[in-house]
């Protein structure tokens, strides 16, 4: 029976504090998780990403072996969870904001009959916007949302719209993620979306 992790991704240096839960098959691809997570956080996969851990391992998209690099698309969260030490692991995305996110593994078990997975479990705050400068950008971009009066906030306000950081948009993610696993299950028939042959 396929065994599901349950992960917690929190956003990093960033205010309100953003988190997500997620259920997914230990024998999920990192490419893959990888697009959980974009779901998940409300990102749109517009950038480059790695995954890496304390012992300075690093899984990438477009890795080079020679270069000390695992491929996100031949390697699995079981595999990656094999090599590390502890119990977490990072994962960056858009090198250029540098969105960094600590995820911490959980519980370990076998996957529930008839579920699809993967699955949103919980989610807390809303996920910053694209291209936004990363965690200082964000910061100054609610700073300035929450000042009419500000110079530039009628710029702001056209270019992100509202932005309410304590909406996680739960229902929304939810779908996003339910979606990616009704894809994947309907492609391999099997409820727990295991890697592509």
């Amino acid at each position: 029976m396929t065994q599901i992790a349950e992960l917690t991704i929190t956003l990093d240096d960033v205010a309100p504090k953003v988190t997500r839960r997620v259920a997914v098959p230990l024998d999920l691809l990192l490419s893959r998780l990888h697009l959980v997570i974009q779901a998940a956080m409300g990102w749109e996969n517009a950038h480059l990403y790695e995954f890496s851990w304390k012992s300075r391992g690093r899984v990438m998209e477009d890795a080079d072996p020679a270069e000390g690099r695992l491929a996100a698309g031949k390697t699995t969260l079981a595999g990656l969870l094999a090599g590390i030490t502890g119990k977490s692991f990072g994962y960056t995305y858009d090198f250029g904001d540098g969105w960094e996110h600590t995820i911490k593994v959980g519980k370990i078990t076998d996957a529930e009959p008839g579920a699809v997975y993967p699955i949103l479990l919980d989610a807390t705050n809303a996920c910053p916007p694209e291209d936004c400068g990363g965690p200082p950008g964000y910061e100054w971009l609610l700073s300035v949302l929450a000042d009419p009066t500000h110079e530039e906030y009628d710029e702001l306000s056209d270019w992100a719209g509202q932005i309410d950081p304590t909406d996680a948009q739960m229902a929304e993610r939810q779908a996003s993620v339910a979606a990616i696993a009704r894809k994947w299950a309907k492609k391999t028939g099997k409820t727990t979306a295991p890697k592509p042959a």
